[in-house]
């Protein structure tokens, strides 16, 4: 069952800032009364699975837009820096600092003004599936295996981050890192694998015969052309 996330975010707003009214709405320009925290959740975002000897969850990121108000600026400021640093303070919570793009702001119809990026872990439980018996001897098939180096690149070769790699056949996914690099511990050496790379709505599979296992010389993929 899915827990009540959004009440979950807003109990937490209210722990840290006494008497601040929360709005999920998305922030515009209208002026409002007394003192309050926007949470407006902007993205849903892909999450890796928990390691665990059972079936892990299914898990997601939401990511909350996170502003503030207050009658005096320097009030709605203080409140978003204790929101900054009780989330960095939360285990399960990360924090986003980088500026919103101006068009998001002009989409909201709204001027821009201080925030940050809330990710908040979603989780559903799933439920064990039935153990089957054995009835034949077990057959292994050994092979060496290696790590494997890459890096996603977009246009004029600006590294791509949080894009998604995959390899299918392994049921095996990274996400790139803000340099655009991604790797995965241990695939088996040799033969042919196809990547499916995922970045900004877009799509690229990618069939792959080499082992990349030294960091420094690593699989480059790059995307030609991507929209903002």
């Amino acid at each position: 069952m899915v827990d009540p996330f959004d009440e979950r975010v807003k109990n937490w707003v209210a722990g840290v800032v006494e008497g601040a009214s929360v709005s999920l709405s998305a922030p515009n320009g209208t002026v409002k009364p007394g003192k309050g925290v926007g949470l407006y959740l902007l993205e849903i975002a892909h999450a890796p699975l928990p390691s665990s000897l059972k079936t892990p969850p299914l898990q997601v990121f939401l990511k909350y837009l996170v502003t503030t108000w207050a009658a005096k600026p320097e009030d709605a400021h203080q409140m978003l820096v204790d929101l900054i640093f009780a989330a960095m303070q939360e285990p399960e919570f990360q924090v986003e600092l980088e500026s919103m793009a101006l068009t998001v702001w002009t989409a909201f119809n709204a001027p821009p003004r201080p925030s940050f990026i809330l990710r908040v872990p979603l989780r559903q439980e799933r439920p064990e599936p039935a153990t089957r018996l054995v009835r034949h001897p077990l057959k292994v098939d050994s092979s060496l295996m290696t790590a494997f180096h890459g890096v996603l690149l977009g246009p004029d070769d600006i590294p791509l981050a949080d894009g998604r790699v995959e390899i299918p056949a392994l049921q095996l996914w990274a996400r790139t890192d803000y340099k655009g690099r991604f790797h995965f511990s241990g695939v088996p050496e040799g033969g042919k694998k196809r990547l499916l790379v995922r970045a900004r709505g877009h799509e690229l599979a990618i069939d792959n015969d080499q082992d990349y296992p030294d960091a420094t010389a690593p699989l480059v993929i790059r995307f030609s052309s991507l929209e903002e």
